[in-house]
């Protein structure tokens, strides 16, 4: 795999790495080691084959394309008012949770500083800065992200260096709650971990000069990394604190602190590497809507960066109350946006191929029609979880 590709396995990884990673668990710690890794892994097969799906829709659609593009080469007009519909309502509403957040850190490490900024400063600046890196192309955040996600690297080997040699096996095996309706609950919780999705038809795109194995290795070994990280993360925090405290903290910052009062650098590694995946998963985010307005109005850069970053500034900087009650919804996009249109486009590019009797080889998701099955079946099973 060259540079290129690896860069594009890394923002795969970079979009579904948030900051939400250090609460999942405090959301599985209290099933026990066994059903919290199960129900991790189900969730990133799913997805994960929902990606190739859009990723095999992309290419037979002509690749190069954005999603709005593919829907409307695919699904027709009404799939593309859709698809535009659910992607823009998806990727406007994460924006604007990841400018609120990082207007939070910026502001903070400004006053460490001695320099005081208000909220609304820090979260235009934010979002004009990173929004230049998105502007400046797919290649530009390529290198960014590469250095970020080092980083973040560092700082994940740093705290399982620090809670590693203190894993209690009993801890692993203690589980508190046997509820499988309480379990299929956090699966919504781990699906929007595995967002990255909707960067797909920009990879393709950056890549285009890539072998269709390259892409899915691409996809692959993308989405392996998050996977590898939620389960290290897991077993370290399960390791050292018990089913019972890890279900009683009421957000991330008491499960920081805990874990600090035993080893004392936990708490800025941690903080290093929230700040850090937020940032990648910004760029991985805007890049998609950046690339998505692009394809659809057909406007200079200058004229998209405007398009792209002024809605979720705007939101950010007068409607976050607001933002955050609807924010709960975004899982429920994202369930019709990463499952069910992918197969619907899929199941359209294979009809119109069997039909033609000179149709190119072109790559084609494993499985057949009885993955189709499943992965409507796992849209279904996912739905349900945010509804319960």
């Amino acid at each position: 795999m060259n540079l290129k590709l690896l860069g594009s396995a890394l923002i795969v990884a970079g979009t579904a790495l948030g900051a939400g990673m250090l609460a999942i668990p405090m959301v599985l710690a209290q099933f026990g080691l066994l059903w919290g890794t199960l129900m991790m892994l189900f969730i990133w097969s799913g997805t994960t084959y929902a990606a190739l799906l859009l990723l095999e829709a992309s290419i037979k659609a002509g690749g190069g394309l954005g999603m709005n593009t593919i829907a409307r080469k695919t699904l027709g007009k009404g799939g593309q008012v859709v698809t535009n519909g659910l992607l823009y309502a998806l990727l406007v509403c994460l924006l604007m949770a990841y400018i609120i957040g990082a207007g939070d850190l910026v502001k903070k490490m400004m006053s460490g500083l001695g320099v005081e900024l208000t909220m609304m400063q820090c979260q235009i600046a934010f979002a004009l800065i990173a929004g230049i890196v998105v502007a400046a192309g797919t290649a530009a955040v390529d290198k960014l992200n590469r250095v970020l996600f080092a980083i973040m690297v560092v700082m994940l080997g740093l705290t399982l260096v620090s809670l590693v040699p203190t894993i209690s096996v009993a801890n692993l095996l203690e589980a508190s709650s046997d509820s499988k309706v309480d379990l299929i609950k956090t699966s919504s919780v781990l699906f929007t971990s595995f967002g990255f999705v909707v960067v797909i038809p920009s990879l393709v795109t950056y890549n285009e000069n890539a072998t269709h194995k390259q892409l899915r290795n691409m996809i692959i070994g993308g989405s392996c990394i998050p996977l590898v990280s939620y389960l290290f993360w897991l077993y370290a925090a399960m390791g050292n604190l018990s089913a019972e405290q890890m279900t009683s903290f009421a957000n991330v910052s008491e499960l920081i602190a805990t874990l600090g009062a035993e080893h004392d650098m936990i708490k800025l590694v941690l903080s290093v590497f929230t700040g850090l995946a937020l940032l990648t998963s910004f760029l991985g985010v805007a890049m998609a809507l950046f690339d998505q307005n692009s394809d659809a109005f057909k406007q200079n850069r200058a004229v998209t960066y405007v398009l792209t970053f002024i809605l979720p500034l705007m939101g950010a900087l007068w409607a976050a109350d607001q933002f955050l009650a609807v924010l709960g919804y975004a899982g429920i996009i994202l369930v019709f946006l990463a499952i069910f249109v992918p197969m619907a486009m899929t199941i359209k590019v294979r009809k119109l191929q069997s039909v033609q009797e000179d149709a190119v080889e072109y790559y084609q998701a494993g499985g057949g029609q009885l993955a189709l099955g499943m992965s409507f079946l796992f849209g279904c099973f996912l739905l349900a979880a945010e509804l319960i």
